[in-house]
């Protein structure tokens, strides 16, 4: 019995309609609809009285979800049960460049020595089409920065947020972010990555005209040219990863903005143990002091 089934007819009976129910839980009315006619005829029996609108629970299906509340609480009991034994089977995961080259080798290394037999590809690209490949099923999981809208059936596990910060050469005249933005020519992040069309709006919300020198999409890249005195840029302050130590920083914004960056997921993903499993390692290391 598959336990998405279970999971959507308590939906239903906790939000009161098909449609509520996958709003809540992430699905079209459809795919609600396919999973309920799915139990029904693996349990041989009608759950709901059709004849009324929205469809109500009948009688053998309130039954129903009584005891399936009980099979999901017990195999939820199960998961926390072996939680702490080894991992194994294989993990398909995206992740941004940007974060490919900063938490991401750490981590890696801490789950494969925490779990040996737990086998993780990885593979790399922009985060919309990362997570466009979790959406179809290509990839259990893709490491990115927040989504300004998450599809349909695909869940957000966040486990850290990184400040954006004005970074020019050190000894460049100014203290705020728009002075020292003003200073040089700006080294500019990618334009069609998520965090570069965060920092290009703000820019444009404020009123800042920055002159811009260079266009880049290797963070790396961008801080040793900021650091050699050719420009100057906004980057996140990513965990993992350190600035160099010869350039002025300042919070870009007031409030300072940040990016978000966690692990997208499909809400049905049967590897969902070994993604959480994969997040909490990524929030253990991103909450350690950054090193400077």
């Amino acid at each position: 019995m598959d336990l998405r089934h279970l999971k959507t007819l308590i939906a239903i009976a906790e939000h009161g309609s098909f449609a509520a129910a996958g709003d809540a839980i992430g699905l079209t009315q459809s795919a609600i609809s396919l999973h309920i006619k799915a139990l029904e005829k693996q349990l041989d029996s009608k759950l709901f009285d059709r004849t009324t609108r929205p469809p109500r629970l009948n009688a053998r299906g309130r039954t129903i979800v009584d005891r399936a509340r009980e099979i999901i609480e017990q195999c939820e009991n199960l998961s926390e049960a072996v939680a702490g034994e080894t991992l194994a089977g294989t993990l398909d995961i995206g992740a941004v460049p940007t974060l490919l080259s900063g938490i991401l080798p750490p981590a890696l290394s801490a789950i494969r020595g925490q779990h040996p037999d737990l086998r993780i590809r990885v593979s790399s690209g922009l985060s919309a089409d990362l997570v466009g490949r979790v959406h179809n099923g290509e990839l259990d999981g893709a490491v990115v920065s927040e989504p300004a809208r998450l599809q349909t059936g695909l869940s957000w596990h966040p486990y850290a947020e990184e400040p954006l910060m004005v970074i020019a050469p050190k000894g460049t005249p100014g203290k705020t972010d728009r002075e020292l933005l003003l200073a040089g020519p700006f080294i500019r992040f990618q334009r069609f990555a998520w965090a570069g069309r965060l920092i290009d709006t703000h820019l444009k919300d404020r009123g800042i005209r920055v002159s811009t020198g260079m266009e880049i999409d290797s963070l790396e890249a961008i801080a040793q040219m900021v650091a050699h005195g050719l420009g100057v840029s906004v980057v996140p302050d990513r965990a993992g990863s350190a600035l160099p130590e010869n350039i002025e920083r300042v919070a870009f914004g007031d409030p300072p903005l940040g990016r978000v960056v966690g692990v997208v997921e499909r809400r049905d993903n049967p590897k969902a143990h070994l993604i959480k499993a994969f997040v909490a390692i990524l929030a253990d290391l991103a909450s350690e002091p950054r090193r400077r």
